[in-house]
């Protein structure tokens, strides 16, 4: 502290030099991301200086936020570069004033003097302190609109649901299912009821899946150009899971028709001379209790895999397993929103995949022929 020994501190502590090469720095770094903001704004506003299937395609693939984040990087670091360049001059002015009550401080002859200036070199400090407690902040807000922050987990969990609806219904499917699994145990009717809806999101799954075309390219490029990729599996994992499902809550609504329709016809036939509202009644009556019936029987079959490797097991002890099964879908149903890795997102393709080849699909099968069974005339 050789330079402010009559003071015995520094009040001003800082390096303009240094302060002034990185405001210069910024402001040329700003200079660039405006230029490139300008560049990009008009590739994306489809300027006539350059056409032809190469713009197009740079076009689509140049993501819509990118001339955003460029203008907000540009803004920022121009506002930072001015705020660095108030900072050096400010800077200058307070060591100037420093080094004037250094000097004051030196030449005192008397201790009141040296008190004197000693004062005015601690308020000098404060009043530095402050100001740059000011610019500190001012770049840490124009640091935070550098670049887009990364989301935080409800707001990515709400962007892959906007995303991708039709894969958010899959996996509200599978974990309505875990979950009507494990209710099941406790109370029957309440996780039967669970388990309807997680069908429904199945079915709508299914069909909001099928009519994408880019689900339907990812299967058909499969079996027509042989290209068994990541999303080739994934898509034919996600439709046999759809397809499975989606059996109770249809086998429900088909049974439930099949009884209505026959009691709205036996109703209409006991009373020839009313309307076709006579049937409205009994019709829905049948409909819900043929389909309620139909689910719960459907609930209780096992799935042969499980019937076969814990024949010798009780019934309790099998609806667990049963239980635990389902528990996997729910697993990385959660995981496809906790996570982007790719190596988790394969090994729940192919968790998925397995338990559907072994347990979903031969359970499906089964409870289809039971339908069927009831259904045939």
């Amino acid at each position: 502290m050789t330079e402010y020994a009559a003071l015995g501190f520094d009040p001003a502590p800082g390096n303009p030099a240094t302060v002034l090469a990185l405001a210069k720095k910024l402001g040329a770094s700003a200079g660039s991301l405006g230029e490139a903001s300008r560049v990009v704004k008009d590739l994306v506003s489809h300027s006539s200086a350059w056409q032809g299937e190469a713009a197009t395609a740079f076009r689509a693939s140049l993501s819509q936020d990118l001339p955003r984040y460029l203008g907000a990087a540009h803004t920022s670091l121009a506002e930072a570069a001015r705020r660095l360049t108030g900072w050096h001059d400010t800077l200058v002015s307070h060591r100037a004033l420093a080094t004037r009550y250094e000097a004051q401080a030196a030449a005192a002859k008397t201790e009141e003097a040296l008190t004197d200036a000693r004062r005015l070199a601690r308020e000098l400090a404060a009043e530095h302190g402050t100001a740059a407690r000011r610019v500190a902040q001012t770049l840490n807000a124009a640091t935070d609109r550098l670049a887009p922050k990364e989301p935080g987990l409800l707001a990515s969990i709400w962007n892959k649901i906007v995303d991708d609806p039709a894969d958010a219904m899959s996996n509200a499917s599978a974990i309505l299912g875990a979950i009507g699994a494990g209710v099941a145990l406790v109370c029957p009717p309440a996780g039967l009821a669970i388990m309807l809806v997680g069908s429904g999101l199945s079915l709508a799954a299914l069909a909001m899946h099928t009519s994408d075309p880019k689900f339907r390219k990812s299967l058909s490029d499969g079996f027509t150009k042989g290209q068994f990729d990541a999303d080739f599996w994934k898509s034919s994992v996600t439709l046999l899971g759809d397809s499975v499902g989606a059996v109770p809550g249809v086998a429900a609504v088909a049974s439930g028709a099949k009884a209505g329709t026959a009691a709205a016809r036996a109703a209409m036939a006991a009373a020839p001379e009313g309307s076709a509202v006579v049937g409205l009644a009994p019709g829905a009556t049948a409909f819900r209790q043929a389909a309620w019936s139909t689910s719960d029987d459907l609930r209780q079959l096992e799935s042969p895999l499980i019937g076969w490797s814990m024949r010798s097991s009780t019934p309790d002890a099998r609806e667990q397993v049963g239980a635990a099964v389902a528990g996997t879908g729910a697993l990385t149903a959660a995981l496809d929103y906790t996570t982007d890795n790719e190596a988790v997102e394969h090994s729940s393709t192919a968790v998925d995949g397995t338990r559907g080849v072994v347990e979903d699909a031969p359970s499906a099968i089964r409870k289809t022929g039971h339908v069927w069974s009831v259904l045939r005339p």
